[in-house]
């Protein structure tokens, strides 16, 4: 029993990698792989006010550029290896290809919680990121919270009342969408996930360049 319950947790990626979600290393697969994983895992239950919902790979170029503007607006500058961290924050959800919305994970249980520290761990080794110190998770996390807030009102179709009260996110939602002056279209719209994952890919790649 214990040895087919193991043989389920492969998983085989586009590229033609496998990856054991029980037992991750950092050579399970490759940028594409992951990039394509974050473009067709979704947030907020795959829930949408629009024909499409939202990627976890276009939620993660906007907690990027969130906390890029933070940096400008302190006069500073987000560095390429501070940028690469926000950027693969929930990698490991594309691994898994699920984005647990955050009430229920403690339902889950330490199992679950230990399957996506592993999948984190093999992330942070395979781009050689180094964990958070206590500031930058703090700006991490109100930059994500800022997203998250932005998102639930002008993509999940929230009010900006219920997002405080029901959803018990306090920061204010943005007007403006941080990725509309890169991209273009039209604000908030969920991208496809071919056009998310290649967004995604070249950033990726971009910041990778950078870090070298």
């Amino acid at each position: 029993m214990a040895r087919d319950h193991e043989q389920r947790a492969w998983v085989r990626m586009p590229s033609g990698r496998r990856l054991d979600l029980l037992d991750p290393t950092p050579f399970d697969w490759d940028d594409s792989d992951l990039a394509l994983g974050l473009a067709r895992t979704y947030r907020w239950g795959g829930h949408s006010a629009w024909p499409l919902p939202l990627s976890v790979a276009q939620h993660s170029l906007t907690v990027m550029q969130v906390r890029a503007a933070a940096c400008r607006s302190a006069g500073l500058t987000l560095a390429p290896e501070a940028a690469l961290r926000e950027l693969l924050h929930d990698a490991e959800e594309g691994l898994l290809g699920f984005d647990c919305i955050s009430p229920l994970k403690p339902f889950l249980g330490d199992a679950f919680k230990t399957l996506s520290q592993k999948l984190e761990a093999a992330v942070f080794i395979r781009y050689g990121l180094q964990h958070w110190t206590p500031k930058e998770h703090a700006a991490h996390k109100f930059a994500d919270r800022l997203a998250a807030a932005s998102e639930a009102v002008h993509i999940a179709g929230w009010s900006a009342q219920e997002v405080e009260q029901t959803l018990k996110i306090t920061v204010p939602p943005l007007s403006d969408d941080p990725l509309h002056p890169i991209y273009g279209g039209t604000p908030w719209e969920p991208w496809p996930p071919a056009l998310a994952a290649e967004r995604f890919l070249t950033e990726l790649e971009l910041l990778k360049s950078r870090c070298v």
